[in-house]
């Protein structure tokens, strides 16, 4: 079905009845009336294929058919090979969430980042800790000024129902210069990373916790917050 797609775009001989046509080629191109390009195909023994029907006049090539059907199927299949899938991974926090999960959660949204893949990184607040949603919009913030070297804020923390949100889109490669404080950050992430095996439960069950967790961890300079939100 493809093949047929690629196969019906193109008029080709006969097929192409406009009173002229530009014929374009290695020698460049020359504009010609259709009987005499089509005595010209004849004669070196290749088809007339109109390959901008548009242009005014509708431009055309001397070339074998199936020829020209093969460079425009590899040329397609190596096209689509080029397209990066770009998937979106979540990042989820809780009301209790401890630094070193935090830390470790950090870790794998910079893989994802540098892999190429966008980040959607969300608090989850169960009962009444959702008083302290200005808590999680600080945490997240924190979480984007810590990515600053590795992605680009989408769209600023939003809160949804019982989950706020924020959005992240990978930096282009070779963009950001890493900064001695953010390669300080990685070897703490990574010393905090080989303690754990496993992201932590993020102790849904808790509802508003006393110390520590989610109010202990939100910090962040308010400099890095009015940069990330002007």
């Amino acid at each position: 079905m493809k093949n047929d797609n690629i196969k019906n775009q193109y008029r080709v001989n006969e097929q192409i009845r406009v009173r002229e046509v530009r014929i374009v080629g290695d020698g460049g191109s020359t504009v010609v009336p259709t009987r005499q390009a089509l005595d010209m195909a004849r004669e070196q023994g290749v088809d007339l294929v109109e390959i901008s029907p548009n242009a005014n006049p509708p431009v055309c090539r001397l070339i074998d058919y199936s020829k020209f059907l093969y460079q425009q199927k590899k040329r397609a299949k190596e096209m689509k090979a080029k397209q990066v899938k770009v998937e979106v991974k979540e990042i989820r926090f809780g009301p209790q969430t401890d630094e070193h999960d935090y830390q470790f959660k950090l870790k794998h949204a910079k893989e994802f980042l540098e892999d190429g893949n966008k980040v959607r990184a969300y608090v989850f607040f169960r009962g009444r800790s959702i008083l302290f949603k200005e808590q999680g919009e600080v945490l997240l913030l924190r979480f984007a000024n810590d990515l600053e070297e590795y992605g680009k804020v989408e769209h600023m923390p939003s809160l949804e129902g019982k989950k706020m949100f924020i959005y992240l889109a990978p930096k282009k490669a070779g963009v950001a210069k890493k900064s001695q404080q953010a390669m300080d950050r990685e070897r703490k992430a990574a010393d905090a990373a080989d303690s754990r095996q496993s992201i932590a439960s993020d102790g849904e069950e808790s509802e508003i916790p006393a110390n520590g967790g989610l109010f202990a961890n939100a910090k962040i300079t308010a400099e890095a917050l009015k940069k990330l939100k002007g």
